[in-house]
């Protein structure tokens, strides 16, 4: 328990929906994540895979109280943040911190890039004058910048650079936690693999905790020791970074990996593409039991009523799905 930096129990965040003008009265709320809970252990990174829309990036938020939970724990080194306010939760923002998905919305326009990155540094009175100056250029260095930009604006970049300036910005109060969301998804493919690798670089560096959001398996695999694949807001399977993607369990996960394209035109050709049916549901009203019954091709009558837990099948792999507690069921 000890190598636990950060444990998650029952989180939920739901966002109310009213109606009316003059008297608003809630009328039902979009249930962005319902009661997942997992762990990430010191100097590990923790994949969060799923489709658009599944809650990854509302998870990330909640860990780090930009969004409050409607319920659960976030228990960061044994402390909950949920019930955090105020100052208390101010000194323990220094430790957390997050790398944006888009490189374009996230730097302020107005600021130069020095100020940008010394932003953190200032609110927390770290550093100041020539120490601050200093400290600022390392950081650009330790992204791959050249500390001479410190004086251009975020304009002057490409998309890459500025998610450079990013991480920098990021790393700048040495954080434990870095919640990095979706960070290579609005890049060129040619920059991705680069960012990555700086990812990867600055963890050992620096022995940093991620909890890497993507819809890019790829990615994911390259970077995280466990991976976590999230649908509808619930976790659906957890396991090995190994396990996921040599014998996955749950139908979902299958789904997915069965659609990442393999180099090896003769694999390519012998693999079966598991094509899912229909949209995915809304969380405005998700389906009752198991939310993937209504695209599951293995779905059963118990599926409907009964959403399953999510259950350690050995060597820490965990899968939420009925189908492992009765005998194999035919297609519908």
């Amino acid at each position: 328990m000890n190598d636990i930096l950060l444990e998650i129990q029952q989180l939920k965040v739901h966002f109310p929906i009213f109606k009316g003008t003059l008297f608003p009265r809630e009328v039902g709320a979009v249930q962005a994540v319902n009661g997942i809970g997992f762990s990430v252990r010191r100097g590990e990174t923790l994949g969060l895979v799923g489709e658009s829309g599944c809650g990854k990036s509302t998870t990330g938020r909640a860990l780090l109280q930009l969004i409050r939970p409607t319920s659960g724990q976030v228990l960061f080194e044994g402390k909950d943040l949920a019930d955090m306010q105020g100052e208390e939760l101010r000194r323990m923002r220094r430790h957390m911190q997050m790398i944006f998905q888009d490189p374009f919305a996230s730097l302020n326009p107005r600021m130069t890039v020095g100020d940008i990155v010394a932003e953190p540094l200032v609110t927390f009175d770290i550093a100041s004058g020539k120490e601050l100056q200093t400290r600022v250029q390392h950081l650009l260095h330790e992204v791959g910048m050249d500390p001479k930009f410190i004086r251009r604006y975020p304009h002057e970049f490409s998309g890459g650079q500025r998610q450079r300036i990013g991480i920098a910005r990021a790393l700048a109060l040495n954080p434990k936690f870095i919640v990095a969301d979706e960070p290579i998804s609005a890049l060129d493919v040619s920059i991705q693999a680069q960012i990555m690798n700086l990812l990867a670089d600055l963890k050992e560096r620096h022995n940093l905790t991620y909890l890497f959001i993507s819809h890019d398996l790829a990615a994911v695999r390259h970077l995280s020791h466990r991976v976590a694949v999230m649908y509808l807001g619930k976790i659906v399977e957890l396991a090995s970074h190994d396990d996921i993607y040599s014998t996955p369990k749950h139908p979902y996960t299958q789904a997915l990996l069965s659609a990442v394209p393999i180099p090896d035109p003769a694999v390519q050709k012998k693999r079966e593409r598991i094509v899912l049916r229909g949209d995915l549901p809304s969380p405005l009203h998700p389906p009752a039991g198991c939310r993937f019954h209504t695209r599951c091709p293995y779905a059963m009558p118990h599926c409907i009523a009964v959403d399953p837990p999510l259950r350690d099948y050995g060597d820490g792999h965990f899968a939420a799905c009925h189908i492992f507690d009765t005998p194999p069921p035919s297609k519908l």
